[in-house]
């Protein structure tokens, strides 16, 4: 058994213990080579449920303030990701978004399974945001299928403030990959980006059953905080 094999066998019982999961769809990722798992974002802790959930192991390449353990809660969350090792961590001040996506294409062309969060941050009220166009650029540069993942029941373990997380149920839910030969050959267009990207955020809502807003997270979030 591998290392993050082990480590699963520890870390995936407890946490269904704690939070009761109900998986759906497992069968859509591929039993080998790369692959794309797109993800709404409810919750710091979403990483750890798809990790779980996923039959291969799943790479993210995450902020460093995933692994902040100042509360109780998040020193739960950072070390549960950290037995589960297959986390990438970008600890490098002013990286630009074009590097942090080099790094992903490592990963993809690696054969691995690249974990994403297309909306760019945290979800500030349980609806789907507009995905940004890196993903696409990251499928259609590799090839790589890219399997929509719906996460329910996330955003009430862990909110924000919260010092202790709560018992709750989880769904994680994998679709089928999303058809983007439409857009084949169109990396590098912004038009075939943003469309492939909107295609991948079609099927995310249809299976959360989340409302979409065609507008970013972090734009939303950052008028919130001026209120």
């Amino acid at each position: 058994m591998s290392l993050y094999g082990a480590a699963k066998a520890v870390v995936a019982p407890a946490s269904r213990l704690v939070w009761p999961q109900k998986v759906e769809g497992a069968q859509h990722v591929p039993d080998q080579g790369p692959v794309i798992l797109a993800a709404n974002h409810l919750s710091i802790i979403d990483p750890l449920f798809i990790g779980v959930a996923c039959p291969r192991p799943v790479r993210f390449i995450a902020k460093k303030e995933l692994f902040d353990e100042s509360t109780f809660a998040k020193r739960i969350v950072a070390r549960a990701l950290k037995a589960l090792g297959p986390v990438s961590v970008d600890r490098r001040p002013g990286q630009s978004s074009q590097e942090a996506m080099n790094n992903s294409l490592d990963v993809i062309n690696g054969g691995e399974v690249f974990g994403i969060f297309p909306e760019g941050t945290r979800s500030p009220d349980g609806r789907l945001y507009k995905g940004q166009t890196g993903l696409a650029w990251l499928a259609l540069s590799t090839g790589a299928p890219v399997v929509p993942v719906a996460l329910t029941g996330t955003q009430r373990i862990l909110p924000p403030g919260r010092k202790v997380p709560s018992f709750n149920r989880v769904g994680v839910r994998f679709g089928e990959p999303v058809d983007l030969s439409p857009w084949e050959g169109g990396a590098d267009k912004a038009k075939p980006r943003r469309e492939a990207t909107d295609a991948i955020m079609d099927a995310i809502a249809k299976l959360s059953g989340q409302e979409q807003i065609a507008r970013y997270a972090a734009s939303v979030k950052a008028e919130l905080e001026q209120q």
